[in-house]
């Protein structure tokens, strides 16, 4: 129950004391839910008005109970202050509602359930919003008076509520326009503001002192008691656990023990009790932290969610995201330059500011926390991924994954930086049009421990994206330029004994990394010729061969080699000082192999990409690191 724990105390810190930007943190024994119709009354609980609102005003925190805030269709659970019209209204059957499958042997029950409810509230806690409500609904006209001034469509000759709007659209009425596909004007929402002359606040979601209200009189109204394993404490339990972590139509749940039939705690335990006993206070604190923490700062892919907080709210970096996104500033904050510029000390200088801003904020044992999420069916939810780390292990592992997988990136026009990809641009990298949404939360979730735990990166995702960083033909340009660089990403930080550097290594004399400086140098000359023949838009050999080069290279050199002879022999026409500088380049590399090596045939690691990179980015021009455009000069 560490995970409950963790989160209760989060609550418990930041409630109050949310950093700036933040939502608040929702009180417990509420939930929220898009409202349709707001309903106006004064202060004797007489209707003013009622008005269709928009989608961006609809999200609405209500009181609800332990039933309601878990309902389905099928066990239908009324909210005790704002709710559906098939609760609120008793004329709602009038007009030609229809009540949900739930109440069908009883359609009045759904109204006289509210009316208790909200009864049994105001007299328990009194209050002067809650005493206009219940006067008005108990007037019974709420659907007459929402059809009356135009908020309900109805038919002209039955009076009976609209259910579809057939005509043009456009002239829809606008409680059309704010319902689901699914939804019919007899589903729509309803919250309350109460006018009182000496009251500025009239909304009912909005006053503390009503949601207090609330909150005091339901946890008064329960009275299962026990053990509670999160907090240690002999206090009320909870009977349900709230849903709607991820987003409002949520229904996933990590506790859940309605299975009395079954064998969820049977043979093991007698009741549902001994198996699992959660405050419930404790329970409703810590699930609206997760949900609090999800939409602050949560990484999502589809139905997986990955959190990492500390209990206090202080500032961690992102583990999930690529370097610019997880430290901040825009991806030109982390683009160091040409080819004078010393790129691994310039990215290791900027990392370590980066980390030293979190150290500055984050004590050595403060406590750093990562959860993941993820449900297999609509109903349960799963954590897939937890770990507590000191602030100072977590800092320091973050740093390592950034440092030791940190390459120049090509992710378009806009987005080029020095870094290490995110894990879902890894999945994309490794698995191209074979990705599919299960297979990217499954390697997103086999990532994550090389960056929390620092273990090492998977090898078939390392094999997967060399190969289809090789096989250039198969992709659009953008497409491989940004699984290249990844690609050089992955086998640095895997092979870190190699020492690598995100710069040419002129001095560096093996075997893989010298046919990767052969075939970015061959590239270049026919690249260059093509340029000058005015047809840049033709693929050269080296492009077309990559696969089949990293394949079998001695045999596939002995192939572009002599392919190149034409193009030399144009340029040597036409620009041969600009040949000149890079023949010398071709025969310096070739004099650096070994016999042995230069002829072996066997297949290149992902190495050859290293020096491919960094020899192409050697190649070009200084004054835009990032252009295509092949140049005269080399760097020597």
């Amino acid at each position: 129950m560490s995970w409950l724990q963790k989160l209760n105390d989060t609550y418990v810190h930041c409630k109050g004391r949310e950093p700036e930007g933040s939502q608040p943190l929702m009180p417990i024994c509420h939930t929220t839910q898009l409202a349709q119709i707001e309903i106006v009354l004064d202060g004797e609980g007489r209707f003013r008005r009622a008005a269709v609102l928009d989608k961006e005003q609809a999200t609405t925190l209500v009181p609800c109970t332990e039933k309601s805030g878990g309902r389905s269709g099928t066990k239908p659970e009324n909210h005790p202050l704002s709710d559906k019209l098939q609760y609120m209204a008793a004329d709602f059957q009038e007009f030609g509602g229809e009540v949900t499958s739930g109440f069908a042997k009883d359609p009045t029950s759904p109204h006289r359930y509210y009316l208790k409810s909200l009864s049994d509230w105001a007299s328990a806690q009194p209050h002067p919003k809650l005493a206009a409500i219940l006067a008005y609904v108990k007037g019974g006209t709420v659907m007459a008076d929402l059809v009356r001034c135009g908020v309900l469509p109805a038919d002209a000759d039955t009076g009976k509520l609209l259910k579809i709007w057939s005509a043009d659209k456009k002239l829809a009425p606008p409680i059309f326009k704010v319902l689901s596909p699914t939804q019919t004007p007899d589903d729509a929402f309803v919250r309350w503001r109460v006018e009182i002359d000496d009251d500025p606040d009239s909304t009912t979601w909005a006053d503390e002192s009503l949601l207090s209200s609330w909150a005091t009189y339901y946890q008064a109204s329960q009275t299962k008691r026990g053990y509670c394993m999160a907090t240690g404490m002999d206090t009320t339990l909870a009977t349900q656990h709230p849903a709607k972590l991820r987003h409002g139509g949520d229904k996933a749940k990590l506790i859940s023990a309605n299975d009395g039939a079954g064998f969820t705690y049977r043979g093991r335990f007698g009741s549902d009790e001994e198996a699992l006993g959660v405050g419930f206070v404790a329970t409703q604190q810590a699930h609206n932290a997760l949900r609090w923490l999800i939409e602050r700062q949560g990484y999502r892919n589809g139905d997986q969610i990955f959190v990492a907080w500390e209990p206090a709210g202080k500032p961690v970096p992102d583990p999930f995201l690529s370097t610019p996104d997880s430290f901040g500033g825009d991806a030109d904050a982390w683009s160091f330059g040409g080819i004078d510029t010393d790129v691994g000390q310039a990215f290791a200088f900027r990392l370590k500011k980066a980390i030293a801003g979190y150290n500055a904020k984050l004590n050595p044992r403060d406590e750093v926390i990562v959860i993941g999420l993820d449900s297999a069916t609509p109903g349960r939810m799963a954590i897939t991924f937890y770990r507590e780390l000191k602030g100072s292990e977590f800092l320091a592992r973050v740093e390592a994954w950034h440092s030791r997988f940190a390459w120049p990136q090509n992710f378009g026009k806009d987005r080029k930086f020095t870094g290490a990809p995110a894990p879902r641009d890894i999945a994309e990298a490794a698995f191209g049009s074979r990705l599919d949404d299960t297979l990217r939360a499954a390697t997103i979730e086999r990532l994550l421990p090389c960056i929390v735990d620092g273990t090492p990166l998977p090898a078939d995702l390392l094999r997967s994206t060399v190969r289809r960083a090789s096989n250039r033909v198969g992709m659009e340009h953008w497409e491989w330029e940004k699984c290249l660089g990844i690609a050089c990403a992955l086998f640095k930080g895997s092979f870190t004994e190699g020492s690598y550097l995100m710069a040419l290594e002129q001095e560096r004399t093996s075997r893989d990394y010298l046919f990767g400086r052969l075939l970015a140098i061959a590239e270049d000359i026919e690249s260059y010729a093509l340029f000058a023949a005015g047809e840049k838009n033709r693929d050269t050999t080296a492009a077309r061969l990559m696969q089949r080069f990293a394949d079998r290279p001695a045999s596939t050199w002995r192939t572009i080699e002599p392919a190149l002879r034409p193009y030399i022999a144009r340029l040597r026409a036409t620009r041969p000082g600009a040949l000149h500088k890079k023949e010398v380049l071709l025969d310096e590399v070739t004099c650096l192999f070994k016999p042995e090596d230069f002829l072996r045939d066997t297949p290149l690691s992902g190495e050859f990409l290293l020096g491919y990179h960094c020899q192409r980015q050697a190649l070009r021009p200084p004054s835009d690191p990032a252009s295509d455009a092949p140049t005269e000069t080399t760097a020597n």
